[in-house]
């Protein structure tokens, strides 16, 4: 149990509900749609360079990822991509705003077991009203004292949300799925992290960089929080 620790912070997705997989599935579709014009491992890798190209403008989520994808067809097709494919594209984006909530095993009843004890916060980065929308209907909303959406997770990000919540970085855990973006900003700064792997991981969210496990905790699944914070 780490006594200063007043408040935890959750990552949303792939951390409290699955999320990653059905932008895979996504991408697999959008390959599929454009065989004519290249494997889907060529196609696959200019759609990841366009999104990391496009990261400035349009920021993390959905509407960002569907805009890449239509800027992707036009591009590796010489602009001979067809309207009709196009408008599947479209499609294919908005499905993805409208997919059901899947929690993760163990979230609903680890924030049931926290909130009281703790101020949990959601700390999470996407476009604004499609998390809003999915914390909605996660049915989770009820267990947070405070929401943070955030455009991204730097440093500068999680000292921005200190500064907001009035504390400390020794009274914050942050819990998620993502080493470059849950927890190595927040150990840097001062803070704990819960780390807690997800099977599917975005190639952005992918890191070598060497972490001090000091004052990390890694987990398997969500349901371990309450043994190393009751």
């Amino acid at each position: 149990m780490i006594d200063s620790i007043k408040v935890i912070a959750f990552d949303a997705d792939d951390t409290l509900w699955v999320n990653e997989p059905f932008f895979q599935d996504t991408e697999k579709a959008f390959c599929q749609l454009l065989h004519e014009f290249g494997t889907s491992e060529d196609i696959s890798a200019h759609l990841f360079q366009t999104e990391m190209r496009n990261l400035e403008i349009y920021g993390y989520g959905a509407k960002g990822f569907t805009l890449s994808m239509i800027e992707t067809a036009v591009e590796v097709s010489n602009n001979q991509v067809s309207s009709v494919c196009i408008n599947k594209l479209i499609g294919l984006g908005k499905s993805l705003l409208t997919i059901p909530i899947q929690l993760l095993e163990g979230a609903e009843d680890a924030l049931k077991k926290l909130s009281g004890k703790y101020n949990l916060v959601v700390a999470t980065k996407g476009d604004l009203l499609d998390q809003q929308k999915k914390l909605q209907r996660s049915g989770l909303k009820v267990y947070f004292n405070h929401v943070e959406i955030m455009s991204d997770k730097r440093e500068e990000d999680y000292k921005y949300l200190l500064s907001n919540l009035g504390i400390e970085p020794k009274e914050l855990l942050m819990v998620g799925n993502s080493m470059k973006s849950d927890i190595q900003p927040v150990l840097n700064i001062g803070g704990y992290g819960a780390y807690i792997p997800f099977h599917t991981v975005w190639q952005h969210e992918k890191t070598n960089e060497k972490v001090d496990y000091s004052r990390i905790f890694v987990l398997e699944s969500l349901h371990q929080l309450e043994n190393i914070l009751l």
